[in-house]
């Protein structure tokens, strides 16, 4: 009778041990962003200034997948077959490139590689992880079926804004909170986009005037969760990405004073998101 129970418990802990490696999962994720316009310019009525935050807001209400195990997770956005944005009063368009991004993350190897590109070309960041510092918050709330509990982290980041007065770029300082809802029912660390590190999967995100909410998640779905890291793109570092990055939006921040001075008719007008 012992040595039948021993191995039952063996056989027991062998099962165990294989559905643990093979749990896996695809999470459905929507984003939306407040849009607080702040508009400055002649000829702005407003029925256009409401169309623009109306074509804004749509163009940031996307839908992402993350597909995951315990040590992977890949996210990007879902194509989507909408007919583009209408123009508002005026010929005014607004459309917010964007769709190309895929994540991959590996918190056992410590690492990501995020597929991206600049004014068409592709790029592949490849580097370390840096493991975020969160609290733990004793506030919990139900998402769906799950019992989220809540963590917030804050940092200072430093942006470059263009200043109303002499349209001289200036660079502000600003803290940035983050609050994450997590589930202990699916013990892995991952997370919608650059988010990630709590000991569950975050099922709802609010940082600023961006919320993310995960709508759909199937665990360990029929076909599998396939998770492959992107390879296609020229290599570079984070650091080495910013730096093309900060150069180009210079050369875009110079061509838009340019464009403003030679113009100069009075229907030129900026906008700004958020309302900080």
């Amino acid at each position: 009778m012992k040595t039948t129970l021993l191995l039952t418990f063996a056989l027991f802990s062998i099962v165990n041990i294989c559905l643990a490696q093979q749990f896996e999962g695809i999470a459905t994720y929507k984003t939306d962003r407040k849009v607080d316009l702040d508009m400055e310019g002649d000829g702005m009525s407003d029925a256009m200034r409401d169309q623009i935050a109306a074509q804004l807001r749509k163009q940031f209400q996307k839908e992402y997948t993350l597909t995951f195990n315990r040590n992977e997770s890949i996210y990007e956005e879902v194509e989507s077959l909408n007919a583009p944005a209408p123009q508002a009063s005026g010929g005014i368009s607004i459309m917010i490139s964007g769709g190309s991004d895929i994540l991959y993350r590996n918190v056992t190897n410590n690492e990501y590689v995020n597929k991206t590109e600049i004014s068409g070309k592709e790029f592949l960041i490849k580097d370390t992880l840096e493991i975020p510092e969160w609290t733990f918050e004793k506030e919990t709330r139900n998402i769906g079926n799950y019992t989220c509990f809540k963590a917030t982290r804050s940092r200072e980041v430093t942006e470059k804004q263009m200043t109303n007065e002499s349209d001289s770029v200036v660079e502000v300082t600003k803290l940035i909170t983050t609050t994450a809802w997590y589930t202990l029912d699916i013990p892995v660390q991952h997370g919608p986009g650059e988010f990630w590190g709590l000991p569950g999967l975050i099922l709802q995100l609010e940082e600023g005037d961006l919320t993310i909410l995960c709508s759909k998640i199937v665990l360990n779905p029929e076909k599998g969760a396939a998770i492959e890291a992107p390879e296609k793109g020229k290599k570079v570092t984070q650091a080495a990405f910013d730096e093309i990055q900060e150069k180009k939006n210079k050369e875009m921040m110079e061509r838009f004073q340019s464009d403003g001075r030679k113009k100069g008719d009075g229907n030129s007008f900026r906008i700004k998101i958020g309302g900080s």
